[in-house]
């Protein structure tokens, strides 16, 4: 599949191996989280998923990932204001591991898109810049909560209370990206990444993510083996998971007994 989302804003492409990469293609409102482009979000991550995608890159034509929200809409509202958070929310709450590849400045409430993300992957001119006190208002989104889980609460504070900005070298540093790698191999890592998670079993996949997901609201130890027991039992359960175990066994002893060149 290679469709454009609605009003060309997003644009969707599916590999035959379960990988798809959204694009965000509004340069000329450097990619602002306007009504349109957060419905645009929305609808294209609920049709590839749809579609069978197995893991989603996320990307954004340049020179700039996302500008937050729209000053427009925040003047006059056009909806409530959750329902601005759509695209984000749709990418927070995928399903499938969802990879970003940020080249570009991340704004104000743009950086709730990669921080909605599995995985972060930046190219050293990347920029986080959370600068929503600057417009006057308040964090939103879990902005803080996701921020904090990625950078711990001081990084935090540095960006949203005094205005710091992070280049992608040092998201990588602090543990807000995964990897920093140059300009023209950020898509080719984020596109690795996310091809080893659609080449595994689709369902643990899904399963295992869901965990991650709840583990975060987890407070202490026996809650949490509590929750992975029940997961790791459902997978034992499964159809092949026994001849799978075996069949593993057989090609560790196999290799054990090949005698070294």
């Amino acid at each position: 599949m290679n469709a454009p989302g609605p009003a060309a804003l997003v644009r969707s492409e599916l590999d035959g191996s379960g990988v798809a990469q959204l694009t965000l293609t509004d340069p000329e409102h450097r990619n602002a989280l306007r009504l349109e482009m957060t419905t645009a979000l929305a609808g294209a991550m609920e049709g590839v998923v749809g579609e069978g995608a197995r893991a989603i890159v996320l990307a954004a034509e340049p020179p700039v990932f996302c500008s937050g929200g729209s000053l427009d809409d925040l003047i006059e509202p056009r909806v409530p204001l959750e329902d601005t958070y759509a695209g984000f929310l749709a990418v927070a709450r995928c399903p499938v591991p969802t990879i970003a590849a940020v080249g570009g400045a991340c704004v104000g409430a743009g950086v709730n898109l990669p921080l909605a993300c599995d995985v972060i992957v930046t190219s050293p001119d990347a920029r986080f810049d959370p600068r929503w006190l600057d417009v006057g208002i308040h964090p939103g989104g879990g902005h803080l909560r996701r921020l904090i889980e990625r950078v711990g609460r001081q990084a935090a504070a540095a960006t949203v209370i005094c205005g710091e900005t992070i280049d992608g070298t040092d998201a990588a540093r602090l543990g807000l990206a995964w990897r920093c790698v140059p300009r023209d191999e950020l898509l080719g890592t984020a596109h690795a990444l996310a091809g080893r998670a659609a080449g595994r079993d689709p369902a643990l996949v899904r399963r295992t993510k869901a965990t991650l997901d709840a583990s975060a609201g987890i407070g202490n130890a026996d809650d949490a083996i509590e929750l992975e027991l029940d997961a790791q039992r459902w997978s034992m359960s499964r159809p092949g998971f026994r001849d799978g175990v075996i069949r593993l066994r057989e090609q560790l002893a196999a290799r054990r007994q090949k005698p070294p060149e």
